[in-house]
């Protein structure tokens, strides 16, 4: 198959007419540039995010699909950060040679149940070979109010910091597919613990809904995804808005499976809810006073709300005011591509 084959394959007849029309499409896939109509009074929000084989993913973590799912998932959480709503993707893909077409046709089938979950329309993008490794690099585009965008800059000192979800079990179940060394199935299943924490790797959910909220609220400050670790996250927001984050230990929310996995591994579950990352859940803060009435906006959508800490200008970085009574300076010890 030619690459013109190849891209009409996996793309043509993806997505509804109703969808592309939603999202004010004008021109799709299939000439040298889409055109979008943005909507009337909003700002338009742009992220990119690449994912490389043996970098990002291995074939003993992922198959294709799930290769596919979280390509999308990481672009998309970038704008669920902002508050933004997500409504446009680009994809670019680079394909080694060796690689089946079966499995690229699996990627995008991965790439769209997810761009498909949350309302995005993908609209183009780029297909190359590769001399070795596989590369897929998603552009997300999304709208939010104007001048409302959420940014790491605007934490304030005296407001809680609040985490969603269950972070930490996205770097779980990469410890154990890691440890195991056997290529992934597709249908392959897993008992608990071990099923919480896979999926929580393969497929990790951008927190959509709970950034609108968020932003809608207007009592959000900062916010932030989490994709290298809770600890890296609020070291970003902390420098971002030149102030300092306590964050206290017997706050953080640890999901059972990952207890019980780190009690069979004799690990701390710590470590990877505060150094681990790949969960995009959110992260950010807010005044004390509106914690109970947002958190609990987000928590009707079915997603936990934990406040985990405070913001203060007593110090810059990050602390944690450790369970024993101890203090301990937490180091931005998040995946760092050039350390």
């Amino acid at each position: 198959m030619d690459e013109f084959g190849l891209i009409r394959s996996l793309t043509h007849g993806r997505q509804s007419r109703e969808l592309l029309s939603k999202n004010g499409v004008v021109v799709g896939i299939g000439d040298d540039s889409a055109v979008t109509a943005p909507s009337p009074g909003q700002h338009t929000v742009m992220s990119c995010d690449t994912m490389v084989q043996d970098v990002h993913f291995k074939t003993i973590t992922m198959n294709s699909a799930d290769v596919g799912f979280k390509a999308m998932a990481a672009a998309v959480s970038d704008i669920a950060a902002m508050g933004a709503a997500p409504r446009h993707a680009l994809v670019s893909i680079s394909i080694p040679k060796r690689l089946p077409v079966t499995a690229v046709n699996e990627l995008y089938e991965g790439l769209y149940a997810c761009a498909d979950a949350f309302g995005v329309a993908v609209i183009g993008g780029d297909t190359t070979s590769s001399p070795e490794s596989l590369v897929i690099s998603v552009t997300a585009v999304g709208e939010a109010e104007p001048g409302r965008a959420l940014m790491r800059s605007a934490a304030r000192p005296g407001d809680i910091v609040f985490v969603t979800g269950w972070p930490g079990c996205s770097a779980a179940g990469l410890d154990y597919l890691l440890g195991r060394a056997v290529a992934s199935d597709p249908d392959e299943t897993f008992a608990q613990p071990l099923e919480t924490l896979v999926r929580a790797h393969r497929r990790p959910l951008p927190r959509v809904e709970a950034g609108r909220i968020l932003l809608l609220s207007g009592r959000c400050h900062a916010l932030n995804d989490v994709s290298d670790g809770v600890a890296s996250e609020a070291w970003e927001i902390a420098e971002a808005s030149a102030c300092g984050i306590w964050l206290d230990e017997a706050s953080l929310p640890v999901h059972p499976d990952m207890t019980a996995y780190a009690a069979e591994t004799r690990r701390n579950p710590l470590d990877w809810l505060l150094f681990g990352g790949e969960d995009y859940e959110l992260i950010g803060t807010m005044p004390r006073m509106y914690a109970e009435q947002v958190g609990g906006a987000v928590q009707a959508t079915g997603l936990p709300f934990t406040v985990i800490g405070e913001v203060t200008d007593s110090f810059a970085g990050v602390r944690m005011r450790s369970s024993d009574g101890r203090t301990e300076t937490l180091d931005k010890k998040g995946y760092n591509h050039f350390a």
